[in-house]
C-alpha cells in the first residue's frame, strides 16, 4: 500500500476516534488535549467522529488550523460548510502528502440526523461513521452504506468508527459477507471502559496484524471514548 508511513512496523495503522466535540470527562473543552491524543496514536489515517458541533453551519470542534500546526495529517476536504472541519460531524485525517481521491458523503436513514464519508486513498477506501443509538436505525444505515459502495468501484475497504453497538453478537450482520468486524477492545466509556462501541470492519483484501485501544491518562480525559487503532497490511 501506497500509503503506508512506518516501513519498521510492516502495516498501515488505522484508528477511529469519538471525540465529543473535544469536551472531556472534566467537562472541559480542550482541542489541544485531543491533538496531543491524535500524535500519541501513530495512525496513518484516521476516522473521526464528533469533529464538529452539531448546530447551525456546525462550526469545527477541532480547529483545521490546529491540525495544520500541531500535527503531521492533513483534513481529507469533505466539509460543506466553511467553518466546518468534517461533514456531519465525520472527518479523515491522512498523513500530510497522501492524495484523496474521490469523496463520497452519504447521507443513512434514521430517525436522527446522520452521514457517512467515504474516502479513495491510493488502492484502499476508508468509510468514517458514527451509527445511529437505535439498533434498527444501525441496521439500515449499514444497508445502505453497503447499497452505495456497490455503485462505487471495487477497492479494498475499512468500514470505521463508533457504531455505537453494545452486543458483541448482534446488529452487525449486515457486514458479516464481506468485512471482517474488529472491536479491538473497551472503548467507552473513556474513565470506565465497559463497552466496545468503537469499531472497525475490514474486507478480505486486507491482514491483521496488531490492534487496540489507546488507554492513557491523557485519553482518558480527553473524551468520552477512548481511540482504537489496527494495524493492517495487504492480504498476501
Amino acid at each position: 500500500m501506497t500509503i503506508l508511513h512506518s516501513p519498521e512496523r510492516g502495516a498501515t495503522r488505522f484508528a477511529s476516534y469519538n471525540l465529543r466535540k473535544c469536551r472531556g470527562t472534566d467537562g472541559k473543552r480542550a482541542p489541544g488535549r485531543v491533538i496531543d491524543v491524535i500524535n500519541s496514536i501513530g495512525a496513518d489515517v484516521i476516522a473521526l467522529q464528533e469533529a464538529d458541533m452539531r448546530l447551525g453551519p456546525r462550526p469545527a470542534a477541532l480547529p483545521p488550523r490546529l491540525i495544520e500546526t500541531h500535527t503531521d495529517y492533513q483534513v481529507v476536504p469533505a466539509a460543506t460548510s466553511p467553518v466546518s472541519v468534517g461533514w456531519h460531524g465525520n472527518a479523515v485525517l491522512v498523513r500530510r502528502g497522501v492524495a484523496a481521491g474521490q469523496i463520497t458523503r452519504i447521507d443513512l436513514p434514521g430517525l436522527e440526523p446522520r452521514g457517512a464519508l467515504a474516502v479513495d486513498l491510493p488502492h484502499l477506501r476508508v468509510v468514517g461513521v458514527h451509527l445511529g443509538l437505535l439498533r434498527w436505525s444501525r441496521i439500515a444505515q449499514l444497508a445502505h452504506i453497503r447499497a452505495v459502495l456497490n455503485d462505487l468501484p471495487e477497492m479494498p475497504t475499512l468500514i470505521m468508527g463508533d457504531f455505537n453497538e453494545w452486543s458483541m453478537r448482534k446488529g452487525l450482520d449486515t457486514l458479516h459477507d464481506a468485512y471482517r468486524v474488529l472491536a479491538p477492545g473497551r472503548s467507552f466509556h473513556a474513565s470506565r471502559p465497559m463497552a466496545a462501541l468503537d469499531r472497525i470492519a475490514y474486507s478480505d483484501n486486507f491482514d491483521l496484524r496488531d490492534a487496540g485501544v489507546c488507554e492513557t491518562d491523557e485519553s482518558r480525559r480527553a473524551s468520552d471514548h477512548l481511540p482504537i487503532w489496527a494495524d493492517l497490511s495487504g492480504a498476501s
